[in-house]
């Protein structure tokens, strides 16, 4: 169960930190002119998110049931739940970015000379900070549940 528990942890944290690396890419692609080849390129990144925060999900419920601390230190800890629920916020912020990466990845293929609208841009940039600022908490949720907090 100990090497269980710690592949767990690391893969766990890897994939973490794989998406906070993502949702950085994205904040800085999304910027001023978008050529086409860069809304391709946000589009795909965008996929990696969702698969990455999907293996998140399933490595954190399997670190749930197979974890050392059990089952019983998640359900009942206020902290974790904190955790989950900025998770879900940052997986809610994405959507709308997400829609539009691929809207606008379409309109491009199909129209040489689109233009990303200046307004759509600024909004799915705040969308991506909000999740950039809510992914903050998750780390500072997590170190709080491993020192005890919560329980």
């Amino acid at each position: 169960m100990d090497i269980t528990d710690l592949l767990l942890a690391i893969l766990h944290h890897l994939l973490v930190f794989s998406l906070a690396g993502i949702i950085g890419a994205e904040f800085v692609l999304v910027r001023g002119d978008l050529p086409a080849v860069t809304l391709k390129r946000l589009a795909g990144i965008d996929r990696h998110y969702g698969i990455i925060a999907a293996l998140i999900v399933i490595v954190g419920v399997c670190r749930v049931f197979f974890g050392l601390k059990g089952w019983e230190f998640y359900v009942y800890n206020w902290v974790f739940w904190a955790k989950m629920v900025a998770f879900i916020i940052v997986g809610l912020l994405s959507i709308v970015p997400t829609m539009r990466f691929i809207s606008w990845s379409r309109q491009a293929a199909g129209n040489p000379s689109f233009s990303v609208p200046a307004a759509e841009l600024a909004a799915v940039k705040n969308y991506v900070r909000a999740e950039g600022v809510i992914f903050l908490l998750i780390p500072v949720f997590a170190a709080a549940m491993a020192r005890g907090y919560g329980y």
